[in-house]
């Protein structure tokens, strides 16, 4: 979308999140970094409330319990009732069994439009062999392209795939961002941030595909930015943020680096 960046700090969308416990104050400031508003409702006595009066609902199963599972179908339902975007990060899906089960529940429940995994998460979600090492990527044998292809059919969604190569598909186009740093991985919490980062461009735009393309070319940037000026963990997660904060259409678009795959 022309001018991606600047209308997602015009508009400053609500973007609620049922979220992560260990990453939620990360989730919190990069999407208002980017320019959103945050909320983080996870009460089954509120959360459909708070959809409703929301642009996009970011789902992520970091710290799951049976109650947060609760409500986050309460709230995927609330947010399809209402045509907004429902972004679910399925974190650490293939580390154990009931992470599978609660990630397949919602997935049953109610419709999501954006999934976003690493390679294993979605792997093992599209039902190959795959192992996930905590909530961390393993390597898979199936080729991420066509996984990201199926899976976004077989769901009618859009799938993301995040790692060294991200990958984005609707079903239709196959998309590889190949923007982003290695320092990004030293850091927890770059991947719960990108699905807030998702869902926040995606309450502009409808084209879910293009929405998540434009959130993680503009994320990577940013982390090729910081990367510059980092001599390390924790002076890059200083400067990402910064690099957000200062970033612009005009600096980041010619730096963005994707790549249309045939499959």
């Amino acid at each position: 979308m022309k001018d991606a960046l600047k209308k997602l700090r015009e508009a400053k969308p609500l973007v609620h999140h049922i979220t992560n416990w260990v990453t939620i104050y990360d989730c919190a400031n990069i999407t208002r970094a980017f320019g959103g508003l945050p909320v983080m409702a996870h009460a089954v006595e509120e959360c459909a409330d708070m959809t409703k009066i929301s642009s996009a609902l970011v789902l992520n199963i970091g710290t799951l319990t049976s109650e947060l599972i609760e409500s986050m179908i309460i709230s995927a339902k609330a947010a399809n009732e209402k045509q907004i975007p429902v972004v679910l990060d399925i974190v650490g899906v293939g580390a154990t069994q009931f992470r599978n089960q609660m990630a397949a529940k919602i997935l049953d429940s109610a419709h999501v439009d954006i999934i976003k995994g690493n390679y294993s998460e979605i792997a093992k979600l599209a039902g190959e062999n795959a192992r996930t090492k905590g909530v961390e990527a393993t390597s898979i044998n199936a080729d991420p392209f066509w996984l990201a292809k199926n899976l976004a059919i077989s769901r009618s969604c859009t799938v993301v795939m995040t790692g060294k190569e991200d990958i984005v598909s609707d079903g239709s186009g196959i998309f590889s961002i190949k923007n982003g740093h290695a320092e990004m991985g030293s850091i927890v919490g770059t991947g719960c941030m990108a699905a807030s980062i998702i869902g926040s461009f995606a309450a502009l735009n409808d084209d879910f595909c293009d929405a998540a393309i434009d959130a993680l070319s503009f994320f990577g940037v940013a982390g090729e930015l910081a990367a510059v000026k980092s001599t390390g963990s924790g002076s890059f997660k200083m400067h990402l943020y910064d690099e957000v904060s200062g970033l612009t259409d005009e600096k980041a678009v010619p730096m963005i680096n994707i790549e249309s795959v045939d499959g």
